[in-house]
C-alpha cells in the first residue's frame, strides 16, 4: 500500500485545546471572583455559546448583559489560542518526518479557523500543511464525508491511500466508512472510550512520539516528488 496523503484534524488532535471548552465557564467565573459549581462543565456542554451566556447570567445573578458575557468568553478563548494552547506530544517531529517522506498534508476542522491558524503559526506547525478546510465554510459536518473527500481531492490522494488523523469518534467512523485509513489520537476527552476507539480505527496513537506507524504504513512506500 502506498500512502499518498494525510488529513489532520486540529483541536484535540494536533493541539491540546479541548480543555478550554471544558473549563471556559469556570475560568470566566473565577476571573470574576465567583466560585463555580462542581459540575458546571457538564451543565454547559450541550449548550450553544448563547445558551451558556444566558445560563451564567441567570444562575450566578450576573449584572452583565449576555452580549458582554459572550465577549468576555471569546476574549478568554482568544487568549488561550494566542498564548497558551500547546501542541500534542511529538507533533512537530511527526509532521517533519511526513514532509521528508513527501506526503502532502491538509487540515480539516469543525472549530474556529482563525483561532486554529493563530495557534498553529505560534507552534510552528502551519508550515507543514497545504490547505485548511472548515465545516463552517463548507456548510457541512464531520458526520458527512464531504469535507474529507474535498481535502483528499485537493492533494490528489484517493481515500484508500490517505491517512485521516482524528480524536472524534463520529469523524473517524465517517472517514472509515468512506474508505480512508483512520488513525485515532488519544486525548483527555476520549480516553474513557479508548477500547471503542481502538476497535473502530485502523491504528491508535497514544501520542505522536510513537514511531511504529511509520513502520506500518510508510516502509518501502516513500512517495517521490
Amino acid at each position: 500500500m502506498i500512502i499518498t496523503g494525510a488529513i489532520f484534524d486540529i483541536d484535540g488532535t494536533l493541539i491540546d485545546s479541548m480543555k478550554i471548552w471544558d473549563n471556559l465557564g469556570e475560568r470566566y467565573l473565577l476571573k470574576l471572583g465567583i466560585q463555580p459549581e462542581n459540575n458546571l462543565s457538564k451543565v454547559l456542554y450541550p449548550m450553544t455559546l448563547n445558551e451558556s451566556c444566558l445560563y451564567l447570567k441567570n444562575h450566578y445573578s450576573l449584572t452583565y448583559s449576555t452580549d458582554k458575557i459572550e465577549q468576555d468568553l471569546l476574549k478568554i478563548l482568544n487568549d488561550f489560542y494566542y498564548f497558551e494552547v500547546p501542541s500534542k506530544k511529538g507533533v512537530n517531529n511527526f509532521l517533519a518526518t511526513l514532509k521528508k517522506l513527501n506526503i502532502p498534508m491538509v487540515l480539516t476542522t469543525s472549530g474556529n479557523k482563525d483561532l486554529a491558524i493563530v495557534a498553529l503559526k505560534r507552534l510552528n506547525l502551519l508550515k507543514y500543511f497545504k490547505a485548511i478546510f472548515t465545516c463552517d465554510e463548507m456548510q457541512t459536518t464531520k458526520k458527512e464525508p464531504y469535507i474529507f473527500d474535498k481535502a483528499a481531492h485537493y492533494i490528489n490522494s484517493k481515500p484508500q491511500h490517505t491517512l485521516v488523523f482524528e480524536d472524534n469518534l463520529d469523524a473517524i467512523n465517517t472517514a472509515k466508512e468512506n474508505g480512508f485509513i483512520t488513525i485515532a489520537i488519544e486525548d483527555t476527552f476520549n480516553i474513557y472510550n479508548k477500547e471503542i476507539f481502538q476497535a473502530s480505527v485502523d491504528y491508535y496513537l497514544d501520542d505522536f512520539s510513537n514511531n511504529e506507524i511509520f513502520t506500518k504504513y510508510f516502509k518501502n512506500n516513500i512517495r517521490e516528488e
